[in-house]
């Protein structure tokens, strides 16, 4: 094994498009912070939306990692290391497994609503601390058993009095949501797994101890903690950092074919991609060109900003 095992990260790609420079954010951000505790990086396709997902895209994010200098000690198409396969479509085993023990304690229900109907459905507040269940979870199995004539159902987990929409997050502090949580769904209709079950098992069965992923995600921890707590296993800890948007306040996304790597290849170094991302996160007081390696004694979670960053 390269690096310490005891602390484990991962950066976890959806391969539905080409990397832009906010993914480099991400993904050197995790590395940065598990590599400067001498841990280990795991790298995790996340391909449960079959639809989008190819595996071209999965090649060419590791194309662009090795490119930045960004190695994984373990993961890849490859499945390198002891806790395999590193890719989610070939997982369902472990999803299965978790879904099972919450079968096992009664947990799980069907849920017959549309996604519309959940869009429509009113937001529930902190001012009811109890998370929510869907109206389906009231229904008989007399009512059930119609419900399935017609539509086929989704599967929902129903969350404990005791969850809370709060934790405590490694770079933002304490983290209080504007809402009570509701049941999420746990294996959509169509049979594919939804996302707020396979990150959980997944993450615990690789051992990863900590999350380091971008702030649009703060709001789903709380739920991934209650799930971890359901299937009575041991939780990483979650630091969040801020995101890379375009001059107008929007997070950069895939459709930014300008920032895409394919593009900036033709115009910069691996170590000026990386100055530029380094710059910005606040680790170097200019854009210079440098290395991930170059970087690891200037990282400090002091160092980097809370506020989203414009480019």
């Amino acid at each position: 094994m390269v690096g310490n095992d005891i602390y484990r990260g991962r950066f976890a790609p959806s391969p539905t498009g080409r990397m832009h420079l906010g993914n480099v954010m991400a993904a050197l951000m995790s590395w940065l912070s598990v590599k400067s505790k001498g841990g280990v990086w795991v790298l995790r396709h996340e391909d449960l939306d079959p639809e989008r997902s190819r595996l071209t895209y999965a090649q060419q994010i590791e194309d662009d990692l090795l490119w930045l200098g960004l190695t994984w000690d373990e993961g890849g198409l490859d499945n390198r290391g002891d806790y395999g396969p590193y890719v989610q479509s070939e997982r369902y085993e472990v999803f299965e497994e978790a879904f099972k023990r919450l079968a096992d304690k009664a947990l799980l229900y069907p849920c017959f609503c549309t996604r519309a109907d959940r869009l429509a459905a009113s937001a529930p507040h902190l001012t009811d601390p109890k998370p929510l269940p869907c109206h389906c979870f009231f229904l008989t199995e007399e009512e059930r058993e119609t419900m399935r004539k017609e539509r086929t159902a989704s599967w929902k987990c129903r969350l404990p009095e005791t969850a809370r929409n709060t934790f405590e997050d490694g770079h933002y502090g304490l983290f209080v949501g504007e809402e009570a949580l509701r049941d999420p769904v746990v294996r959509r209709a169509d049979g594919a797994w939804a996302y707020q079950l396979a990150v959980v098992a997944d993450d615990a069965k690789m051992k990863i101890t900590e999350v380091v992923r971008g702030c649009d995600l703060l709001s789903s921890t709380p739920l991934q903690l209650a799930m971890y707590d359901l299937l009575e296993l041991p939780a990483p800890t979650f630091s969040h950092h801020p995101l890379l948007c375009a001059a107008d306040g929007r997070r950069l996304c895939k459709r930014d074919v300008a920032l895409h790597l394919d593009e900036l290849k033709k115009q910069h170094t691996a170590k000026e991609v990386i100055g530029l991302v380094a710059h910005a996160i606040g680790l170097t007081p200019e854009p210079q060109p440098i290395s991930p390696q170059e970087l690891l004694p200037l990282f400090n979670w002091n160092k980097i900003p809370k506020n989203n960053i414009i480019l």
